[in-house]
Protein backbone atom coordinates (compact mmCIF):
# COMPACT_ATOMS: atom_id res chain seq x y z
CA UNK A 1 0.00 0.00 0.00
CA UNK A 2 1.32 3.38 -0.79
CA UNK A 3 1.80 6.05 1.78
CA UNK A 4 -0.81 8.03 -0.22
CA UNK A 5 -3.54 5.52 0.36
CA UNK A 6 -2.14 4.64 4.23
CA UNK A 7 -2.98 8.77 4.65
CA UNK A 8 -5.98 8.74 3.27
CA UNK A 9 -6.84 5.49 5.80
CA UNK A 10 -5.49 7.63 8.79
CA UNK A 11 -8.05 10.75 7.23
CA UNK A 12 -10.96 8.45 6.95
CA UNK A 13 -10.23 6.75 10.51
CA UNK A 14 -10.82 10.83 11.74
CA UNK A 15 -14.05 10.89 10.17
CA UNK A 16 -15.46 7.89 12.11
CA UNK A 17 -18.04 9.27 14.89
CA UNK A 18 -16.87 9.66 18.23
CA UNK A 19 -18.55 7.00 19.64
CA UNK A 20 -16.45 4.53 17.15
CA UNK A 21 -13.03 5.96 18.28
CA UNK A 22 -11.81 3.39 21.00
CA UNK A 23 -8.40 2.96 23.03
CA UNK A 24 -5.98 0.36 21.48
CA UNK A 25 -4.11 -2.42 23.51
CA UNK A 26 -0.76 -3.08 23.37
CA UNK A 27 1.62 -5.91 25.82
CA UNK A 28 4.94 -7.09 25.47
CA UNK A 29 8.55 -6.48 24.37
CA UNK A 30 10.69 -3.80 26.51
CA UNK A 31 12.73 -3.47 23.58
CA UNK A 32 11.13 -0.67 21.87
CA UNK A 33 9.16 0.51 24.98
CA UNK A 34 10.74 4.15 24.65
CA UNK A 35 10.03 4.36 20.77
CA UNK A 36 6.75 3.29 21.44
CA UNK A 37 5.98 5.57 24.32
CA UNK A 38 7.16 8.28 21.98
CA UNK A 39 5.13 7.07 18.96
CA UNK A 40 2.10 6.75 20.86
CA UNK A 41 1.95 10.18 22.60
CA UNK A 42 2.13 11.63 19.20
CA UNK A 43 -0.94 9.21 17.63
CA UNK A 44 -2.94 10.57 20.47
CA UNK A 45 -2.24 14.14 19.84
CA UNK A 46 -2.37 13.43 15.63
CA UNK A 47 -5.55 10.91 15.42
CA UNK A 48 -7.24 11.24 19.34
CA UNK A 49 -6.91 7.79 19.86
CA UNK A 50 -5.12 6.76 22.99
CA UNK A 51 -2.46 3.31 22.62
CA UNK A 52 -1.56 1.58 26.08
CA UNK A 53 1.06 -0.30 25.72
CA UNK A 54 2.59 -2.43 28.88
CA UNK A 55 5.94 -3.26 28.53
CA UNK A 56 6.11 -6.92 29.93
CA UNK A 57 8.63 -8.58 27.87
CA UNK A 58 8.06 -10.53 24.55
CA UNK A 59 7.36 -13.76 26.44
CA UNK A 60 4.47 -12.00 27.63
CA UNK A 61 3.13 -9.81 24.70
CA UNK A 62 3.39 -13.49 22.47
CA UNK A 63 1.36 -15.10 25.71
CA UNK A 64 -1.20 -11.75 25.59
CA UNK A 65 -1.48 -12.33 21.80
CA UNK A 66 -2.65 -16.28 21.79
CA UNK A 67 -4.74 -15.51 24.32
CA UNK A 68 -6.57 -12.50 22.42
CA UNK A 69 -6.49 -10.22 25.38
CA UNK A 70 -4.85 -7.00 23.14
CA UNK A 71 -5.08 -5.59 19.86
CA UNK A 72 -1.33 -6.59 19.15
CA UNK A 73 1.97 -7.14 20.53
CA UNK A 74 5.67 -6.69 20.68
CA UNK A 75 8.31 -9.24 20.58
CA UNK A 76 11.91 -9.14 19.66
CA UNK A 77 12.05 -12.48 19.09
CA UNK A 78 10.05 -14.78 15.92
CA UNK A 79 7.23 -16.97 17.34
CA UNK A 80 8.42 -20.30 15.89
CA UNK A 81 5.88 -22.57 14.30
CA UNK A 82 5.00 -24.28 16.37
CA UNK A 83 3.80 -21.53 18.32
CA UNK A 84 2.04 -19.78 15.54
CA UNK A 85 0.20 -23.41 15.46
CA UNK A 86 -0.76 -22.99 19.28
CA UNK A 87 -2.77 -19.57 18.09
CA UNK A 88 -6.79 -19.85 18.37
CA UNK A 89 -8.81 -20.82 14.81
CA UNK A 90 -9.65 -18.60 12.54
CA UNK A 91 -13.41 -18.56 11.64
CA UNK A 92 -12.79 -17.96 7.89
CA UNK A 93 -9.85 -20.70 7.22
CA UNK A 94 -10.56 -23.30 10.22
CA UNK A 95 -6.77 -23.20 11.00
CA UNK A 96 -5.01 -21.65 13.14
CA UNK A 97 -5.64 -17.69 12.66
CA UNK A 98 -2.31 -16.35 11.50
CA UNK A 99 -0.09 -14.00 13.83
CA UNK A 100 1.86 -11.63 11.45
CA UNK A 101 4.96 -10.32 12.31
CA UNK A 102 5.31 -6.16 11.15
CA UNK A 103 8.70 -4.91 11.60
CA UNK A 104 8.33 -1.87 13.38
CA UNK A 105 12.59 -0.81 13.84
CA UNK A 106 15.71 -2.60 13.86
CA UNK A 107 18.11 -2.27 17.08
CA UNK A 108 21.34 -3.37 18.83
CA UNK A 109 21.31 -5.25 21.63
CA UNK A 110 24.52 -3.93 23.49
CA UNK A 111 26.95 -5.54 26.47
CA UNK A 112 26.76 -2.75 29.20
CA UNK A 113 28.99 -2.01 32.18
CA UNK A 114 29.47 -0.05 34.79
CA UNK A 115 32.32 1.38 33.65
CA UNK A 116 33.23 3.28 36.90
CA UNK A 117 35.40 1.01 38.41
CA UNK A 118 36.78 -0.88 35.44
CA UNK A 119 37.59 1.67 32.90
CA UNK A 120 37.41 5.68 34.42
CA UNK A 121 36.99 7.64 30.79
CA UNK A 122 33.15 6.61 29.09
CA UNK A 123 34.76 7.49 26.15
CA UNK A 124 37.32 5.07 25.48
CA UNK A 125 34.52 1.73 25.48
CA UNK A 126 36.13 -1.67 26.34
CA UNK A 127 35.88 -4.10 23.94
CA UNK A 128 34.55 -8.02 23.52
CA UNK A 129 34.59 -10.75 21.01
CA UNK A 130 31.30 -13.21 21.29
CA UNK A 131 33.83 -16.11 22.71
CA UNK A 132 34.91 -13.63 25.92
CA UNK A 133 31.17 -12.84 26.51
CA UNK A 134 30.10 -16.11 26.61
CA UNK A 135 32.74 -17.27 29.05
CA UNK A 136 31.55 -14.53 31.27
CA UNK A 137 28.28 -15.67 30.92
CA UNK A 138 28.80 -19.06 31.32
CA UNK A 139 30.99 -18.50 34.35
CA UNK A 140 34.86 -19.08 32.89
CA UNK A 141 35.54 -15.47 33.08
CA UNK A 142 34.65 -14.39 36.80
CA UNK A 143 37.17 -11.16 37.46
CA UNK A 144 37.80 -8.37 35.06
CA UNK A 145 41.78 -8.62 35.56
CA UNK A 146 41.35 -11.86 33.42
CA UNK A 147 43.89 -12.31 31.26
CA UNK A 148 41.77 -12.81 28.45
CA UNK A 149 39.74 -9.54 28.72
CA UNK A 150 43.53 -7.47 29.58
CA UNK A 151 44.65 -8.71 25.91
CA UNK A 152 41.36 -7.10 24.68
CA UNK A 153 41.63 -3.95 26.12
CA UNK A 154 45.38 -2.94 26.29
CA UNK A 155 44.79 0.42 27.19
CA UNK A 156 43.05 0.31 30.57
CA UNK A 157 44.70 -1.45 33.53
CA UNK A 158 41.35 -3.62 34.35
CA UNK A 159 41.00 -3.97 37.55
CA UNK A 160 41.49 -7.02 40.27
CA UNK A 161 37.47 -6.94 40.44
CA UNK A 162 34.81 -9.47 40.40
CA UNK A 163 32.10 -9.25 37.48
CA UNK A 164 28.46 -9.40 38.59
CA UNK A 165 26.86 -11.08 35.64
CA UNK A 166 23.14 -9.41 34.72
CA UNK A 167 20.36 -11.06 32.81
CA UNK A 168 16.56 -10.75 32.20
CA UNK A 169 14.63 -12.47 34.83
CA UNK A 170 11.31 -12.43 32.08
CA UNK A 171 11.13 -14.02 28.82
CA UNK A 172 12.69 -11.58 26.92
CA UNK A 173 13.14 -10.92 22.83
CA UNK A 174 16.43 -8.93 23.91
CA UNK A 175 17.25 -12.13 25.55
CA UNK A 176 16.36 -14.03 22.02
CA UNK A 177 19.09 -11.84 20.41
CA UNK A 178 21.79 -11.73 22.86
CA UNK A 179 21.29 -15.42 23.19
CA UNK A 180 21.39 -16.30 18.96
CA UNK A 181 24.39 -14.48 19.38
CA UNK A 182 26.12 -16.15 21.61
CA UNK A 183 25.25 -19.72 20.14
CA UNK A 184 26.59 -18.79 16.82
CA UNK A 185 29.75 -17.17 18.28
CA UNK A 186 31.03 -19.84 21.42
CA UNK A 187 30.89 -23.36 20.60
CA UNK A 188 30.37 -24.28 24.16
CA UNK A 189 27.56 -21.98 24.86
CA UNK A 190 25.50 -23.85 21.89
CA UNK A 191 26.34 -27.03 23.23
CA UNK A 192 25.72 -26.44 26.58
CA UNK A 193 23.17 -23.86 27.40
CA UNK A 194 21.32 -22.98 24.36
CA UNK A 195 21.27 -22.68 20.49
CA UNK A 196 19.14 -19.84 17.99
CA UNK A 197 16.81 -17.41 19.28
CA UNK A 198 15.40 -18.53 23.14
CA UNK A 199 13.67 -16.34 24.88
CA UNK A 200 14.39 -17.69 28.50
CA UNK A 201 17.52 -19.93 29.11
CA UNK A 202 18.72 -21.73 32.04
CA UNK A 203 21.55 -19.25 33.01
CA UNK A 204 24.99 -21.03 34.17
CA UNK A 205 25.49 -17.86 36.69
CA UNK A 206 24.36 -14.39 37.54
CA UNK A 207 21.60 -12.49 38.66
CA UNK A 208 17.99 -11.32 36.59
CA UNK A 209 16.35 -8.43 36.54
CA UNK A 210 12.69 -7.38 34.44
CA UNK A 211 12.87 -5.88 31.29
CA UNK A 212 15.86 -3.69 29.89
CA UNK A 213 15.35 -0.65 32.79
CA UNK A 214 15.44 -3.40 35.29
CA UNK A 215 18.89 -5.05 33.62
CA UNK A 216 20.26 -1.46 33.10
CA UNK A 217 19.12 -0.74 36.74
CA UNK A 218 21.23 -3.42 38.59
CA UNK A 219 24.18 -2.90 36.59
CA UNK A 220 24.39 1.10 36.93
CA UNK A 221 24.32 0.13 40.98
CA UNK A 222 26.63 -2.51 41.17
CA UNK A 223 30.07 -1.44 40.72
CA UNK A 224 31.83 -4.41 38.25
CA UNK A 225 27.93 -5.46 36.85
CA UNK A 226 28.06 -6.81 33.39
CA UNK A 227 24.69 -6.61 31.28
CA UNK A 228 23.20 -6.79 27.58
CA UNK A 229 20.08 -4.21 27.20
CA UNK A 230 18.81 -2.32 24.06
CA UNK A 231 21.40 0.26 23.01
CA UNK A 232 18.84 3.42 24.03
CA UNK A 233 18.87 1.91 27.40
CA UNK A 234 22.50 1.91 28.36
CA UNK A 235 22.31 5.65 26.61
CA UNK A 236 19.76 6.63 29.01
CA UNK A 237 21.46 5.22 31.82
CA UNK A 238 25.12 6.62 31.07
CA UNK A 239 26.57 2.97 30.93
CA UNK A 240 29.40 2.10 29.16
CA UNK A 241 28.65 0.44 25.68
CA UNK A 242 31.13 -1.97 24.70
CA UNK A 243 33.04 -2.62 20.86
CA UNK A 244 31.77 -6.34 20.09
CA UNK A 245 34.16 -7.92 17.13
CA UNK A 246 32.38 -8.97 14.08
CA UNK A 247 32.63 -12.20 12.39
CA UNK A 248 34.81 -9.79 9.89
CA UNK A 249 37.35 -9.07 12.73
CA UNK A 250 36.39 -5.55 13.38
CA UNK A 251 35.52 -3.97 16.59
CA UNK A 252 32.07 -2.62 15.96
CA UNK A 253 30.54 0.10 17.78
CA UNK A 254 26.49 -0.10 17.92
CA UNK A 255 24.84 2.72 15.87
CA UNK A 256 22.30 3.10 13.19
CA UNK A 257 24.25 2.80 10.33
CA UNK A 258 26.27 -0.38 11.81
CA UNK A 259 22.50 -2.17 12.51
CA UNK A 260 21.46 -1.17 8.95
CA UNK A 261 24.42 -2.78 7.83
CA UNK A 262 23.88 -5.65 10.02
CA UNK A 263 20.47 -6.38 8.46
CA UNK A 264 21.22 -6.29 4.93
CA UNK A 265 20.22 -9.17 4.15
CA UNK A 266 17.37 -11.30 1.90
CA UNK A 267 14.02 -11.11 3.97
CA UNK A 268 11.86 -14.00 4.05
CA UNK A 269 7.92 -12.99 3.04
CA UNK A 270 7.12 -13.33 6.63
CA UNK A 271 9.68 -11.41 7.77
CA UNK A 272 10.65 -13.10 10.57
CA UNK A 273 14.05 -12.83 9.77
CA UNK A 274 17.32 -12.52 12.17
CA UNK A 275 20.48 -11.78 11.67
CA UNK A 276 23.01 -11.61 14.59
CA UNK A 277 26.73 -12.56 14.23
CA UNK A 278 26.54 -10.74 10.17
CA UNK A 279 28.84 -11.28 7.89
CA UNK A 280 28.71 -7.55 6.92
CA UNK A 281 32.08 -5.82 7.63
CA UNK A 282 30.72 -3.63 8.76
CA UNK A 283 27.92 -4.94 11.10
CA UNK A 284 27.36 -4.65 14.72
CA UNK A 285 27.11 -8.59 15.46
CA UNK A 286 24.16 -8.14 18.07
CA UNK A 287 21.21 -6.38 16.22
CA UNK A 288 17.66 -7.31 15.51
CA UNK A 289 14.13 -6.27 14.16
CA UNK A 290 11.58 -5.82 16.69
CA UNK A 291 8.21 -6.33 15.50
CA UNK A 292 4.29 -6.16 15.98
CA UNK A 293 2.12 -9.09 16.32
CA UNK A 294 -1.24 -8.82 14.40
CA UNK A 295 -3.69 -11.10 13.71
CA UNK A 296 -4.23 -11.79 9.77
CA UNK A 297 -8.50 -12.05 10.96
CA UNK A 298 -9.42 -9.73 12.92
CA UNK A 299 -12.65 -10.84 13.86
CA UNK A 300 -11.88 -12.84 16.70
CA UNK A 301 -12.96 -11.96 20.56
CA UNK A 302 -15.84 -9.93 20.02
CA UNK A 303 -14.08 -7.52 18.29
CA UNK A 304 -15.65 -4.75 16.09
CA UNK A 305 -14.59 -3.86 12.00
CA UNK A 306 -14.31 -0.08 13.48
CA UNK A 307 -11.72 -1.69 16.06
CA UNK A 308 -9.87 -4.18 14.01
CA UNK A 309 -9.55 -1.33 11.22
CA UNK A 310 -7.81 0.76 13.79
CA UNK A 311 -5.61 -1.18 14.89
CA UNK A 312 -4.07 -1.68 11.02
CA UNK A 313 -4.47 1.85 10.35
CA UNK A 314 -2.15 2.17 13.34
CA UNK A 315 0.74 -0.33 12.88
CA UNK A 316 0.50 1.07 9.37
CA UNK A 317 1.89 4.86 10.36
CA UNK A 318 3.99 2.97 12.92
CA UNK A 319 5.95 1.97 10.00
CA UNK A 320 5.43 5.06 7.68
CA UNK A 321 5.33 8.40 9.11
CA UNK A 322 5.85 7.10 12.94
CA UNK A 323 9.11 6.01 11.44
CA UNK A 324 10.55 9.70 12.13
CA UNK A 325 11.08 8.76 15.79
CA UNK A 326 13.51 6.05 15.16
CA UNK A 327 16.89 7.22 14.74
CA UNK A 328 16.61 10.16 17.42
CA UNK A 329 15.77 7.08 19.61
CA UNK A 330 18.74 4.94 18.32
CA UNK A 331 16.28 2.47 16.74
CA UNK A 332 17.05 2.00 12.88
CA UNK A 333 14.41 3.00 10.78
CA UNK A 334 12.31 0.36 8.09
CA UNK A 335 12.82 1.24 5.07
CA UNK A 336 13.03 -0.46 1.59
CA UNK A 337 12.15 -3.95 1.70
CA UNK A 338 11.51 -4.63 5.31
CA UNK A 339 9.37 -1.64 5.25
CA UNK A 340 7.50 -2.88 1.90
CA UNK A 341 6.89 -6.65 3.26
CA UNK A 342 5.57 -5.11 6.45
CA UNK A 343 2.74 -3.13 4.46
CA UNK A 344 2.28 -6.14 2.22
CA UNK A 345 1.60 -8.27 5.50
CA UNK A 346 -1.16 -5.03 6.78
CA UNK A 347 -2.58 -5.33 2.85
CA UNK A 348 -3.47 -8.90 3.60
CA UNK A 349 -5.18 -8.23 6.66
CA UNK A 350 -9.18 -8.99 6.81
CA UNK A 351 -12.14 -9.25 8.87
CA UNK A 352 -13.92 -12.22 8.99
CA UNK A 353 -12.80 -12.90 5.19
CA UNK A 354 -13.49 -9.47 3.83
CA UNK A 355 -10.55 -6.99 3.60
CA UNK A 356 -9.79 -3.57 5.10
CA UNK A 357 -9.43 -0.59 3.73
Amino acid sequence: MSKKFATLSLLALLALPAGLAQDLNGAGASFPYPLYSTMFDAYHQEFGIEVNYQSIGSGGGQRQMLEQTVDFGGSDSPMMDEALGDAPNSGTTGGPNPLLHVPVALAAVVPTYDFTPVAANPETPLRFTGEVLAEIYLGGITNWSDSRLQELNPDFSLPDLDITVVHRADASGTTSIFVDYLAKASGRWAEEVSQGPQTSVAWPVGYGGRGNDGVASLVSQTPGAIGYVAHEYAVANGLGIALVQNRAGNFIEANLDSVAAAADVELPADMRATFTDTTNPDGFPIAGFTWVLVYGDQEYAGRTREQAQQTVDLIRWMITDGQRFNNDLNYARVVGAAQEGGLRLLDDINYGGEPLD
